[in-house]
């Protein structure tokens, strides 16, 4: 997605250690106009699925699911929760991740009564990079009985492992914009 691209070129910032920082309209200020188009965009690429519910994890990827869900006929967004709370009540799926950008590994949690064995399930997440948050989400859905219907990202970092993985174990990866690479003394991003 040409415009992502150009987001990501004009305001995002290459930092050392390979991270992208794009607080600035993805993922602590958000850009609604640029979602909705995300939203389009994804609807387009997964036209052919029933999508029944947008699963996602917290925090980044709720702004996202949620402005991308109207593109899918206003299907519900649940969003995996990585602390426990009073509010998590009842049966629970639970999976570890790890996180690449807060180096360490926490849970992801989702009520097991907002995911129905034989729904279908678009994921949906800002990054992929390792590939670890996604592994988390599809262990979910594998143990939910649900349907993954297709994967969407806003952006990959393709010299990262996690894309290669998720395509090379069958699964329909739609990034909207793939880091080729970055030169963070630079400044600079390559796109694929």
């Amino acid at each position: 997605m040409k415009e992502l691209e150009d987001r990501i070129r004009r305001d995002g910032t290459v930092k050392p250690g390979d991270v992208l920082k794009v607080d600035a309209f993805l993922n602590h200020q958000c850009d609604v106009t640029l979602f909705d188009r995300m939203g389009a965009e994804w609807a387009r690429i997964f036209a052919d699925r029933h999508i029944d519910k947008i699963l996602t994890i917290e925090a980044s990827g709720i702004g996202i699911a949620c402005v991308a869900a109207r593109h899918f006929g206003n299907c519900p967004v649940v969003f995996a929760k990585k602390t426990q709370s009073i509010n998590l009540d009842g049966d629970q799926y639970t999976a570890r991740v790890y996180s690449y950008t807060k180096q360490k590994e926490f849970p992801v949690i989702v009520s097991k009564r907002f995911l129905t064995a034989g729904e279908h399930v678009l994921l949906i997440d800002d990054f992929l990079a390792n590939g670890k948050a996604m592994s988390g989400l599809i262990d979910i859905c594998n143990e939910a009985g649900v349907k993954i219907e297709g994967i969407g990202i806003a952006i990959e970092k393709g010299f990262q492992r996690g894309g290669k993985e998720l395509r090379a174990a069958g699964y329909d990866v739609a990034s909207l914009a793939i880091v080729k690479s970055m030169d963070g003394e630079k400044g600079t991003v390559e796109f694929a």
